[in-house]
């Protein structure tokens, strides 16, 4: 089992960039594909971006693609989501998750396929 604790969220203006992290606790961090996901008010969650437990592949939600970077320090327990250019609508709550079934190279966007969550960081870009 492992326990997730997101960390920098905050206030920005459009335009602006945040540094959110995710510290993982308990089993061994590098046997798990992360994922990142946010859920906005009155919307559902949604898929963000994910890394494989090789560090070596990504993935990312069209909305994101290119202003969004996803990166993973094994040796420090933690997945950090850069996020650049930021927009009003990237306004949500983020939490990060772990898949402790994905293969090597892996990553998956489907919510179910993970299995540990963090509490969530707010995250708000004003106009």
């Amino acid at each position: 089992q492992v326990q997730l604790v997101e960390s920098g969220g905050g206030s920005v203006q459009a335009g602006g960039s945040l540094r959110l992290s995710c510290t993982a606790s308990g089993r061994t961090f590098s046997t798990y594909a992360m994922g990142w996901f946010r859920q906005a008010p009155g919307k559902e969650r949604e898929f963000v971006a994910a890394i494989s437990r090789s560090d070596s592949n990504t993935y990312y939600a069209a909305s994101v693609k290119g202003r969004f970077t996803i990166s993973r320090d094994n040796a420090k327990n933690t997945v950090y989501l850069q996020m650049n250019s930021l927009k009003p609508e990237d306004t949500a709550v983020y939490s990060c998750a772990a898949d402790e079934r994905r293969r090597y190279y892996g990553t998956s966007a489907q919510i179910q396929d993970y299995d540990y969550w963090g509490k969530g960081t707010q995250v708000t870009v004003s106009s």
